[in-house]
């Protein structure tokens, strides 16, 4: 079994998942509109250029996501996307990538469990953790 993230956006998928494509190293294997898509002809104009689904793999992991359907709400509740690096800077260059533009809650900062630890909510509205190494 594998388990996924899927995350909803109200029509900022496609900018979202570029930046999270720069920002965690990986790679978008699939972004499709509904407009391109055999559901094309069922959506308005405004919906051509929303994203259907995408999918992004970084270092092992993948995430997945869309802009949800109208009148859906968006708003991430009771979950964070938990990114676990194996380096300080690392840790560093992600975390403060992610907080640009957006809400830091913790700062990256050391723990009793790992090296650096923060949590933040992006400028996209996704809660984050970024987890740098284990202490040892």
């Amino acid at each position: 079994m594998k388990i996924f993230t899927y995350l909803a956006f109200d029509g900022q998928c496609a900018e979202a998942f570029r930046f999270y494509e720069k920002v965690l190293g990986g790679k978008i294997e699939m972004l499709m509109t509904f407009g391109e898509s055999p559901m094309a002809g069922e959506v308005g104009p405004d919906w051509q250029d929303r994203v259907i689904h995408a999918y992004l793999v970084a270092d092992g992991a993948a995430i997945m996501g869309g802009d949800a359907p109208p009148g859906t709400d968006v708003r991430p509740a009771g979950f964070s996307v938990n990114a676990q690096v194996d380096s300080v800077q690392e840790a560093e260059r992600i975390f403060n990538a992610l907080a640009e533009g957006g809400n830091v809650t913790m700062p990256l900062q050391a723990s009793f469990w790992a090296e650096r630890f923060g949590m933040l909510t992006d400028r996209f509205g996704v809660p984050w953790m970024v987890n740098g190494p284990a202490r040892s």
